[in-house]
């Protein structure tokens, strides 16, 4: 039986994203990013509502358009239903409701944080299950125990600020700008990462991270230089905190993975696009003879490739969702115990 042609709907925060899949191979995708938001140092909800309410149905019909297919050509669409932003989330859930009952083709639902999971196989019929994910981005850190699709255990978490949060709160406190982390990623390359050491949480017993009083440290040590020095160094500062943070989240991944015996780990979310995060993962990994997945860039951050890949296995396990699924903001993994 051929494969269903499906299309990926990804609205939950920023992005208007869509793209066309047929089995596990994407035909063509399409992100627009919402630039309305960048004089504000961060997402106004309302704002973003608005702009996927006004790009959505374009990008979609551009994603056909630029792949020589029709809307009668679909056979499923693929949707984020949370987390995210209560009103990003509704455009996207909304039109997907629309475009399956008007097709008469099944919807499927589809958690943003596995499509971030699952993003390192796009194109895989197989997957490499059991592994360790360490699922960075600006709303979540997390060590998770992967045991296949829905098959999730949580080892260790974030007890405050996610870790992009805090590259977002020290690139604005540093005045450098929105979004924080890959300002800062780029800055960083020009800096020195021993220029100062910032404090490092520890949890002892536990894999579980901290990133408050690391922010708290950065704006303390900015407040006691003048604004010349802080200009000066700047890229000097900048590397020396994002050190603290790969350091932090390099080390408890890693000694996770050695605890528990792991042979593979993988890297989840847009904070898995740090060129520093990447380097040590994979220096620290190659040591210990671990496999390393590293996401392509491209799939890093908000993408709707990863949500029609998820989409893809629903459809080949038959698991369509009803169209009485509402948006969930705060959706969460179901972990086992």
């Amino acid at each position: 039986m051929a494969e269903a042609l499906i299309l990926g709907i990804e609205t939950s925060c920023d992005e208007t994203a869509a793209a066309l899949f047929r089995g596990p191979e994407i035909i063509h995708q399409i992100t627009a990013t919402q630039l309305v938001h960048t004089s504000y140092g961060g997402v106004v909800p309302e704002y973003a509502s608005r702009e996927h309410n006004k790009l959505l149905g374009p990008v979609v019909k551009s994603v056909l358009e630029q792949s020589d297919l029709n809307l009668s050509d679909l056979e499923g669409i693929a949707v984020t239903r949370g987390p995210g932003l209560a009103g990003s989330l509704l455009v996207g859930l909304s039109y997907a409701k629309g475009l399956s009952i008007g097709l008469d083709i099944p919807m499927y639902g589809i958690n943003h944080i596995e499509g971030h999971i699952f993003a390192n196989f796009i194109g895989e019929r197989e997957l490499p299950v059991p592994f360790l994910c360490l699922l960075v981005s600006g709303g979540h850190t997390q060590l998770i125990h992967v045991e296949g699709p829905q098959s999730y255990k949580l080892i260790g978490q974030t007890r405050d600020d996610a870790a992009g949060e805090a590259f977002d709160k020290v690139a604005r406190l540093l005045g450098i700008g929105y979004p924080g982390g890959p300002l800062i990623d780029k800055l960083s390359k020009e800096g020195n990462p021993d220029f100062h050491r910032f404090s490092r949480s520890a949890f002892p017993g536990t894999y579980d991270f901290s990133f408050s009083g690391l922010k708290t440290n950065v704006l303390q040590y900015a407040q006691k230089q003048d604004k010349g020095f802080i200009n000066a160094k700047l890229p000097d500062i900048a590397a020396s905190f994002q050190e603290a943070v790969v350091d932090a989240l390099a080390t408890q991944t890693m000694q996770a993975a050695e605890d528990l015996g792991h042979s593979r780990i993988v890297l989840a979310g847009g904070v898995a696009a740090n060129s520093r995060l990447r380097e040590k993962m994979l220096h620290f990994t190659e040591e210990k003879s671990i496999q390393l997945y590293q996401p392509d860039l491209k799939y890093c951050t908000d993408n709707a490739a990863m949500i029609a890949y998820l989409g893809y296995w629903k459809s080949i396990l038959s698991l369509p969702d009803s169209l009485e699924i509402t948006a969930v903001p705060n959706l969460k993994l179901n972990f086992i115990d």
